[in-house]
Parts: structure tokens; C-alpha cells; sequence
């Protein structure tokens, strides 16, 4: 206490009170650079002053005097504080509105910057359900599940799981395929899963077909001779010509895989077997 006293009286003794003499210290404070809040011992005593003035707000809205002070401080280096008529009044309502915007900043969970505005300043103060008397489920209708009513969506769940499964084996199987035919392991699932991310960003077979005929670059990262790149994609992707549409040539491996073929069915097909073997690399160039 007798040090606020303290502080007070020299508050008084350096005219801090007085609103002429407060602009023609700021505007000294100014003029010196901002180096001089820093060395000037007048300005050490301004902001214990302001400290000692703004305490009594600052403990209002929960927050230490030295944050009303630093508020101050901020409002005191405008040039609109040095100009105004009382250059006391506009500190003392930029104080003002910075506590609030501080305590609402620390209710709602958020800056200070946010809590000033008003879009985010309407929200009541972030709470724990757990302080509320009245259950979760009465806040919002997506807090409530009944565990018998979604048989229907639990049964739609399963088939989308079921249908990515049955991709992932589709292509598992192909891979399978290729080296059961003479293929190299890592050659044909790099090729599989190079037709297969080109299939995913293409509207259709044939425009995944299309664009993957003419993707040198792809076949060059693959190291795939033109002959064996344009054989693989015929028999994954199913052949263009419209003279087999509707055949297993034109649907692919991939598609007779997803319609519920084996691959045990695929390796008894005697045209697919030699189809596979024969784009392998090397086999045209007589590698055993």
C-alpha cells in the first residue's frame, strides 16, 4: 500500500494526471525515437503509473494490471492519442475495449484479434459438457445414435468395404497374374498400379486406355518396351476395338476380376495366358 501511494505521488509531482502534460510527454517520447521508452526513467514511471491507474479495470474483466499497462502503452505510441482533446480519455477507452476483447479472447479459446470481432464475439464462453447438469444428447440431434435404427446403413457400410475390398483384390490378383506368366515381381505391380491410378483419374477404360498409350513418359519411369506397354494395357484394360466389344478380350483382366472371376479361371484361359507371356519383357527379343 505505501508503495501505491508511492507511485501515486509521483504521478502527481511529474503531472502524469494532467492530460496537457501527458501529450507533451509523448510527443517528446516520439520525437526521441523508440529507444527512449526504453532508457527514459519518465516513461519507466509513466507505465507504473498506468499500471497503478488501469488496476482496478484490469482486475474487473481478470487480468493482471501490467496487461491494462501494456494496453496503455500501445495506445500512448499512437499519434491520435497525442492529438486528441484529452489524450487521457482515449487511453483510458483503449484500455477499456482491450480488456474485454482479452477476456473474451480467453472464454471463447481464441486470439484477441478474432474476439474483437463481432462474428465471434456473440459466442457464449467455451464450457465442458461435464459442467452441464443435462446430458450430451440434448445439444444437438447428431449426439443421439440408437443403436437398432441403422441396420439399413450399417448393411451399405459393409458393401462399400466389401467393394474396396474386392478393388484391392482385383489388383493383388493381376499382379499375381502377370508373375505367374514370366513377369517380374516388381516390374508387373509397378505396371499394375501405374494403369490402376491412371484408371482412377480417368472418366472411362478407354480414356485411361488413351491417355496411358500415350504417356511416354510413364513407360519410361517403367522401363517397358512400346510393344510390351501397349500389350499390358490391352490386357488389363480390355482392348478398344469395337470388333470385340462384349468379349473377355474387351472387357480386361481387371473388369473379369471385379464381375467375379477367379484368378484360378483367368490362368485357364489359354489366349490370356499366351497374351501375358508373350508381352512380357524381352520374351519377343527371345530372353528366356
Amino acid at each position: 500500500m505505501p508503495q501505491r501511494n508511492s507511485q501515486r505521488r509521483d504521478g502527481h509531482r511529474r503531472g502524469f494526471e494532467n492530460s496537457e502534460r501527458l501529450r507533451e510527454l509523448l510527443t517528446r517520447l516520439d520525437a526521441e525515437g523508440p529507444d527512449a521508452w526504453r532508457t527514459d526513467p519518465v516513461a519507466a514511471e509513466l507505465m507504473r503509473y498506468a499500471a497503478d491507474k488501469y488496476a482496478a479495470l484490469a482486475r474487473k474483466h481478470g487480468l493482471d494490471p501490467w496487461e491494462a499497462a501494456t494496453a496503455a502503452f500501445e495506445a500512448m505510441r499512437t499519434p491520435s492519442v497525442r492529438r486528441a482533446d484529452d489524450p487521457w480519455a482515449v487511453i483510458t477507452r483503449a484500455v477499456q475495449i482491450t480488456c474485454i476483447a482479452e477476456n473474451r479472447a480467453n472464454g471463447l479459446l481464441c486470439s484477441v484479434h478474432q474476439a474483437r470481432r463481432p462474428r465471434y464475439s456473440s459466442f457464449h464462453d467455451a464450457e465442458r459438457f461435464s459442467d452441464r447438469e443435462n446430458p450430451l444428447t440434448d445439444y444437438h440431434p447428431a449426439f443421439r445414435a440408437d443403436p437398432f435404427a441403422n441396420d439399413d446403413e450399417d448393411d451399405t457400410d459393409e458393401m462399400e468395404v466389401s467393394g474396396a475390398t474386392g478393388v484391392e483384390s482385383a489388383v493383388e490378383d493381376t499382379i499375381a497374374l502377370l508373375c505367374l506368366l514370366g513377369w517380374e515381381p516388381e516390374l508387373a505391380r509397378a505396371a499394375v498400379e501405374c494403369i490402376c491410378a491412371r484408371l482412377a483419374e480417368s472418366v472411362s477404360r478407354a480414356g485411361a486406355y488413351e491417355s496411358l498409350r500415350r504417356d511416354r513418359h510413364a513407360r519410361a519411369l517403367l522401363d517397358i518396351p512400346a510393344s510390351s506397354w501397349y500389350r499390358l494395357l490391352r490386357i488389363i484394360l480390355g482392348s478398344p476395338d469395337a470388333h470385340l466389344t462384349g468379349t473377355n478380350a474387351s472387357r480386361g483382366v481387371l473388369l473379369r476380376l471385379l464381375i467375379g472371376e477367379s484368378l484360378r479361371h483367368l490362368l485357364t484361359d489359354v489366349d490370356l495366358a499366351v497374351a501375358v507371356t508373350v508381352a512380357a519383357p524381352g520374351v519377343m527379343r527371345g530372353r528366356p
